[in-house]
């Protein structure tokens, strides 16, 4: 993005593929000096290629987090304009079946290094006075669906962090920003099944007839809600958070989000919960 003949610059992680690469993209085209970030190295490769400045960016891994951020830093003259804190993936499975090691593997990747990257790039927007943080969560930040605990953990604890960041630079220039989805087609269901194959033990649970019915979902290709809608739709939710001179708190992205968004504040707990149980039966169907 340009403004009065400076281009604004954009740090993004999660990049490979979905949402990440389709904001990315989107504000390139836009005239943001973009900074897309991934794990792999053959995925930075492709994002080079695409002419989209990629960066090797490991949030689980404090150095990384530390030499991408100086890298970046060192190529805009020690400024940073936005922050897109997009990477993160979904563990699947009961809460009673997620070993400390499963919930503190999704903890690292949705919120510590969420957090650790956030907190070294605060420094420099403050310098600046001015800067957009923007923080993808999803509608599971607010409402909890059946065995996805550990997701659902993550993005509660993800939207309290951004909240209360949000009222501690208030007066800063400095915006804060979640954006909210519901069903996005990309990559998402594939990595979750990954870490389902990963961390749970399907047999041995008590949860053994829902697992198999999940698993029969993972691998039906093009098994998707009817509202389910393209990376397109959130990217247009952060360009108004990075662009808009007044960004919002929340972003809701799909019927699903404002939805849920909706009843959490008028129905009664038990209403919403057998509500959120029905939605979870179906999809495991």
């Amino acid at each position: 993005m340009i403004e009065g003949n400076v281009t604004k610059s954009v740090l993004i992680t999660g990049c490979s593929s979905g949402i990440g690469l389709a904001v990315a993209e989107g504000l390139s085209a836009r005239g943001w000096q973009t900074f897309a970030s991934a794990r792999q190295p053959e995925d930075v490769e492709k994002l080079n290629a695409m002419g989209l400045n990629g960066l090797l960016l490991d949030v689980c891994d404090s150095r990384s987090i530390r030499a991408a951020v100086a890298e970046v830093l060192d190529r805009t003259n020690g400024t940073l304009d936005a922050l897109c804190n997009n990477a993160g993936y979904g563990q699947p499975g009961a809460v009673e079946d997620l070993s400390r090691e499963a919930l503190r593997e999704q903890f690292e990747t949705n919120v510590f290094g969420t957090h650790e990257l956030t907190s070294l790039v605060l420094p420099v927007m403050r310098r600046q006075r001015q800067g957009r943080i923007v923080f993808i969560s999803s509608l599971l930040g607010y409402v909890a669906l059946p065995y996805r605990g550990a997701y659902n953990a993550s993005k509660y604890a993800l939207e309290g962090l951004a909240d209360t960041l949000r009222l501690e630079l208030r007066g800063t220039g400095i915006s804060v920003s979640l954006i909210e989805p519901g069903p996005i087609r990309s990559r998402f269901r594939a990595n979750a099944y990954l870490a389902f194959q990963r961390n749970i033990d399907p047999v041995r649970s008590l949860h053994a007839a829902q697992y198999a019915t999940m698993e029969r979902r993972f691998k039906t290709k093009g098994s998707v809600s009817i509202f389910t809608r393209g990376v397109g739709t959130v990217r247009a939710k952060v360009v108004h958070a990075l662009e808009n001179p007044h960004p919002h708190a929340r972003y809701p992205v799909t019927i699903p989000a404002y939805l849920f968004d909706f009843l959490r504040r008028f129905l009664p707990g038990r209403a919403l919960d057998r509500i959120l149980w029905e939605v979870g039966e179906a999809e495991r169907r």
